[in-house]
């Protein structure tokens, strides 16, 4: 009697087990169908699928795929490189978390930076941070050295936003911020530890954060309201040297799809179709007159330049003063050998 009142109790137990573990799968798999982690826009360890291919991912120009990081670019001169999410973005609202690291041999001059990117052209090389310009969507740009020969409100490292339709020329040599949503300065270049930035849009909301200081603590770089972003357009990343250079990795990508209170209320009103808008901020800072940069160089490096060429003619110059001394010792010298 004893072992069988003990043998309906085991079954009892086992079918509950059986019952909560049927719950979490089931819960599991609703939540995965919902989307609120996204497999297909996201990229992780191990990046290769087949051969050297990443799932869901094109890589152009001098981007390199190894075991623990996609290299952008090398720290070397001139590359360009870029990392393409094959799959076009249908959530409304997102979440993106990237780990990522910028590193170099330089310890003063350093460059140029690499960029996150949403928009409807994709995998195309170009100047903007190895991207191409007159981008349409939005561009947040983490730009290493100042090329803006005007009046500086921030320090480098920069993050900074750009919402485009496709009509806004990055100005290069402002480092864009005559057409910026917003940005803030951050110091995310050399770490010994893990850094990281969230990107957030959700209700027409744009947010960004970074995780820079080796701790759990996020700090929020911006947040700007009133931003409208298409459905359909595409996630990437790109990066680019100049004279100056750095290694640019991408070492992991995140993407959640976003329930949002926005979503909640919109019972009995009128469905918009998100793909069909254009891209736009209700606010950038107002255009800034162009200073002249023609001659390629920014302040800094010509102060090295004028330094460089100071230093050289003072070494010309006691050369020459030491040539003509010595001759003149040795006319004075010929002179005597004649009384």
């Amino acid at each position: 009697m004893e072992l069988s009142r003990r043998g309906v109790f085991t079954a009892l137990v086992l079918t509950v087990i059986l019952s909560v573990s049927a719950e979490v799968l089931n819960l599991s798999e609703e939540l995965e169908e919902d989307g609120y982690f996204r497999k297909e826009h996201s990229l992780t360890k191990p990046y290769t699928g087949a051969g050297m291919d990443i799932p869901n991912w094109d890589f152009v120009g001098s981007t390199m795929v190894a075991s623990s990081y996609i290299r952008l670019t090398p720290d070397r001169q001139s590359k360009q490189g870029a990392l393409w999410n094959k799959i076009p973005v249908h959530m409304h609202n997102w979440e993106i978390l990237v780990q990522f690291s910028v590193s170099g041999s330089g310890r003063q001059l350093f460059g140029d930076g690499f960029a996150f990117w949403y928009t409807k052209e994709h995998a195309e090389l170009g100047p903007v941070l190895g991207n191409r310009d007159f981008f349409t969507g939005l561009g947040v740009f983490f730009d290493t050295y100042s090329n803006h020969n005007g009046v500086h409100t921030h320090e480098h490292p920069y993050i900074s936003a750009i919402v485009s339709d496709g009509g806004v020329h990055y100005d290069h040599d402002k480092d864009g911020t005559h057409s910026q949503v917003a940005g803030c300065t951050a110091k995310f270049r050399n770490k010994e530890h893990d850094t990281f930035f969230a990107i957030s849009y959700v209700d027409r909301e744009l947010s960004v954060f970074h995780n820079i200081e080796g701790d759990d603590n996020w700090a929020e770089c911006f947040n700007a309201p009133n931003i409208d972003l298409p459905t359909g357009y595409y996630f990437g990343f790109s990066a680019a040297t100049g004279d100056l250079a750095d290694n640019h990795d991408i070492i992991s990508v995140k993407v959640y799809d976003v329930d949002s209170e926005g979503d909640e209320n919109d019972d009995g009103k009128e469905e918009i179709d998100w793909s069909t808008i254009t891209p736009k901020a209700a606010n950038s800072e107002p255009k800034r007159p162009h200073v002249d940069n023609s001659i390629g160089v920014t302040e800094t490096r010509g102060f090295r330049y004028v330094t460089a060429g100071i230093i050289f003619l003072v070494v010309v110059t006691a050369i020459a003063l030491t040539i003509f001394y010595i001759r003149k010792a040795q006319e004075e010298k010929s002179k005597k050998r004649f009384f």
